[in-house]
């Protein structure tokens, strides 16, 4: 269900009901692109459900103290060669109707000409994005790989629930000082070491080192780290139910859950039904997870909380 999540401590009320959070998600519920629009974004049913005419359509999914929210982006698709070969046209055009060349501004303007022109053909796609609120640990995560992924479904959320605060998850311990201790063979309790690891060199930025695949514990690996590399991307697993890469930022990234077989669900099994209970074990395990975290790194980091009106 998840691949990535990325974490932060929510310290604004939340709706207490499934139904008052879906009536706020609907005042931004997603609206397919205009022809004359590049993109745009909106809520939609995190189940799958399509709007239809006397049904009442839910914006979110509350199961197992846990709201599932599913952010829609979609754009029109107009590469720039599409827009320069068109404008050549229209370059030629405006040279044999009025036997000169246009100026920078006559360019400028038709260029915009051209690109209103074959906006409205251009194909479309879509990209959703799914987020979940812990209601017990006030902690939103959002299936995110990058920073600027995970902001883009913050900032509609801050424009659908008013006076909306967070802050990115962070302990009083750093996370590296975790990823050492596991990736150096120190016993932590519920983790063990995985088979991936990304390592930084200090004295340059880009240069860095993947294993994947690889004994971690052994010798000539760990060595690197012991020699001065940082240690910034670390595979493990947790009581053995779900594997992860944790990044010394704390974004986790594959996600994978090795006891449950795909194999095993019947066709004739309720989606939604699965659904649910596919996100129950994730949000129940993250849930643990981040607890364990907690102890581990002598709980979360005293910060500002961002507000909605931030920049």
């Amino acid at each position: 269900m998840f691949r990535n999540v990325r974490f932060y401590r929510v310290s604004s009320p939340w709706p207490e009901t499934e139904a008052a959070l879906s009536a706020l998600l609907a005042k931004c519920s997603f609206v397919p692109v205009g022809p004359l629009a590049d993109k745009r974004s909106g809520w939609e049913s995190p189940t799958g459900q399509l709007p239809r005419e006397g049904a009442e359509l839910s914006y979110c999914r509350r199961v197992g103290g846990a709201d599932l929210l599913r952010l829609r982006t979609q754009s029109r698709l107009l590469p720039a060669a599409a827009i320069n070969e068109a404008l050549e046209t229209r370059i030629a055009e405006f040279r044999e109707r009025m036997q000169e060349e246009p100026s920078r501004r006559q360019l400028r303007r038709l260029k915009e000409e051209t690109r209103d022109e074959l906006l409205p053909k251009a194909l479309t796609k879509s990209e959703r994005i799914d987020g979940f609120y812990l209601h017990a640990d006030k902690l939103l995560g959002i299936d995110a790989a990058s920073v600027s992924k995970a902001e883009r479904f913050i900032d509609l959320l801050r424009a659908t629930l008013e006076g909306f605060e967070f802050t990115p998850l962070a302990f009083s311990q750093p996370i590296g000082d975790l990823l050492n201790s596991v990736f150096l063979g120190e016993q932590v309790p519920g983790l063990t070491i995985g088979s991936e690891c990304r390592m930084q060199d200090l004295s340059e930025e880009k240069a860095t080192a993947n294993w994947r695949n690889t004994n971690l514990a052994d010798n000539t690996v760990r060595q690197h780290v012991i020699d001065g590399m940082k240690l910034t991307h670390l595979g493990m697993e947790y009581n053995e139910l779900l594997s992860f890469v944790l990044a010394e930022d704390g974004a986790i990234s594959k996600l994978s859950f090795p006891a449950t077989d795909p194999a095993d669900v019947s066709d004739e099994e309720d989606p939604l039904a699965l659904q649910d209970a596919s996100f129950v074990l994730l949000t129940g395990t993250l849930r643990e997870l981040i607890q364990s975290l907690h102890k581990q790194l002598g709980g979360y980091a005293t910060v500002a909380a961002e507000h909605a009106d931030a920049a």
